[in-house]
């Protein structure tokens, strides 16, 4: 049975999915994205998502395809239609259809997308055993606040990792961690949480946000700065957040094991407190 997905006003088959050869998505990777996490059938921070989205396209100076609600409306009628109980639901933006050119179309509608993907996110392997990762040279574009569909740079780092024989891959910049490929990057040294703070140079993970607000509430310290691999081959444990990953301890950066090379105290009571908090707040 195939999935039902949403183009442009219409719920289909994903088989019968269609866009236009000129959607400036496909020329251009001209468009956002967000991944919203489902448990129990339920959105986790759906309004959070909403928000970056809107920043999203107004960086970009690109037209919301539909108001909040309908977009919410769409997201919901995925999730029955597809009988999703545990997964995600994926919505992009491009700046819609129109012939091939570098300047932006006037009066051209916004595409939008939406489809939904069944994963295990509570129960996955990783989170019992960690991950292990290599660094690279972050060759990302300088907005990465902006979380557009630009994703062939992390998808070549997927792929170094992949080459490897690890699971993925911590991007740095001036000899420091800028984010993991598709996650937010941190380590924990003598207590203290430590983790890049917001600017151009990263995305402002929605997971990242929540995770650091339940880890002071905690009363945990959190210290939001720059570090080096060196430093994280050095802490005593480290880990990554995402919408995918929820929170994912790091075992292994460049072949140093951390600690005794499993997920340690900190990371694991961090995905506790984060999927308690999120099955109480998923709407």
């Amino acid at each position: 049975m195939s999935r039902t997905v949403y183009v442009n006003g219409e719920y289909l088959a994903e088989e019968d999915a269609k866009i236009s050869i000129f959607d400036r998505g496909f020329l251009m990777a001209d468009g956002v994205y967000e991944v919203t996490s489902i448990l129990g059938g339920k959105m986790i921070d759906f309004a959070g998502h909403m928000k970056r989205l809107g920043r999203s396209l107004s960086e970009l100076d690109m037209a919301p395809p539909e108001t909040d609600d309908e977009i919410e409306a769409i997201h919901r009628e995925l999730i029955r239609a597809n009988d999703l109980v545990e997964g995600l639901v994926y919505l992009q933006v491009t700046r819609g259809a129109a012939d091939r050119s570098f300047v932006f179309p006037e009066g051209v509608k916004s595409s939008l997308v939406m489809f939904t993907q069944v994963m295990n996110l509570t129960q996955a392997p990783a989170a019992k055993t960690g991950i292990k990762i290599i660094s690279i040279p972050d060759i990302r574009w300088g907005r990465r606040d902006i979380k557009t569909i630009q994703l062939l740079a992390p998808s070549l780092g997927k792929m170094a990792a992949k080459a490897a024989g690890v699971d993925d891959a911590w991007l740095v910049e001036d000899g420091c961690v800028t984010e993991g490929t598709s996650n937010n990057a941190y380590i924990v040294k003598g207590g203290k949480i430590i983790t890049r703070d917001l600017s151009p140079d990263i995305l402002s993970g929605i997971t990242r946000r929540a995770v650091l607000r339940f880890a002071r509430e905690a009363q945990m310290e959190v210290v939001e700065r720059s570090f080096t691999i060196e430093e994280a081959m050095n802490a005593d444990e480290a880990f990554v957040t995402s919408a995918t990953t929820f929170v994912t301890s790091v075992v292994e950066i460049d072949g140093q094991v951390l600690g005794d090379g499993t997920p340690g105290p900190i990371a694991r009571r961090l995905r506790e407190i984060y999927l308690d908090e999120s099955r109480k707040t998923a709407t």
